[in-house]
């Protein structure tokens, strides 16, 4: 495939993807134009210096080093590494998206209501988005469907 210099390109976020030491998806993503710009891209980052400030990848992650996220479909659902199905996250946005989405999968096929399931969230001290101290129902329903 040839390169070309369209308007669409960013060839600075793939270099600093490299450069961070990632390869694979996003890197390809960003040479395509499908990544415009190095941040986090979880409905909720909660990385203090905010959603653009990466570790490099080293042999162990650190929390703040960037990971592919699979979305809409998670892995565990069957979903692959692909440009219509990742977004760019740091580790730990990522896993604490993914562990609250299967929390609440699971009081959901419980039959438990979102009220009930935002007690029971409050009640385990599982922290709820930024700015908030308690779980609602519609928070609920926004995290496990984001």
């Amino acid at each position: 495939m040839t390169k070309t210099n369209s308007s669409k390109e960013d060839p600075s976020v793939a270099d600093e993807l490299r450069r961070l030491g990632m390869k694979g998806v996003l890197v390809q993503m960003a040479e395509r134009g499908q990544l415009l710009a190095l941040k986090c891209e979880m409905p909720q980052c909660y990385h203090h210096k905010g959603r653009g400030a990466f570790d490099p990848v080293t042999t162990t992650r650190t929390k703040w080093a960037p990971s592919p996220d699979h979305h809409p479909t998670l892995r565990s659902a069957g979903g692959h590494l692909r440009p219509d199905n990742v977004r760019l996250a740091h580790v730990e946005c990522n896993q604490r998206d993914y562990n609250r989405r299967k929390q609440i999968g699971t009081l959901l096929a419980k039959g438990q209501s979102l009220v009930e399931i935002a007690e029971t969230l409050n009640r385990r001290a599982v922290p709820p988005a930024h700015g908030t101290n308690r779980w609602t129902a519609a928070m609920v329903r926004k995290a496990y469907v984001s």
